[in-house]
């Protein structure tokens, strides 16, 4: 695995700025992260990015047509919404969301998380809430389905 030297991109608040040619601490450079649901790129390997994040409240529905979506949780929890169940992740937790496949990330409380894949998806397309813009919060916590609950 090797880290990249990308520098700060500026659209949608996503950072690709690496602190280290080695090491990464992954707990730490989640919390260097100033809005939820936004992805910092901490290292590249055999094509893939490996990316933070951190989450609270819920992302849009979306599938991401290009890619699969890998969640490793790093701390705290988080429910992937699937059109026909919930996966819940715990602390050290691996789920893939298969390509095309709608989900919805949701984190009753701040969520760590490492998300693996091809391409950055922290995005309006990739299910970006807008309250996230600027470090904003939600400014309600979802229920037990979500929030918001479009699965009708």
């Amino acid at each position: 695995m090797s880290n990249t030297g990308a520098g700060n991109a500026s659209t949608d608040n996503i950072s690709t700025d690496n602190t280290s040619t080695g090491k990464v601490t992954l707990k730490d450079e989640a919390a260097t992260l100033t809005e939820f649901w936004s992805q910092k790129v901490v290292a590249s390997g055999n094509g893939q990015l490996f990316k933070v994040a951190k989450g609270i409240g819920s992302t849009r529905w979306h599938s991401h047509d290009d890619q699969d979506e890998v969640f490793l949780v790093l701390q705290g929890q988080l429910r992937v919404q699937l059109r026909d169940r919930d996966v819940i992740l715990n602390e050290g937790d691996l789920f893939v969301v298969p390509l095309g496949e709608e989900h919805c990330p949701v984190a009753d409380e701040e969520t760590r998380f490492l998300i693996i894949g091809t391409n950055i998806t922290s995005t309006a397309a990739g299910g970006k809430p807008d309250w996230s813009a600027n470090g904003g919060t939600p400014t309600e916590m979802p229920d037990e389905r979500g929030m918001p609950d479009e699965r009708g």
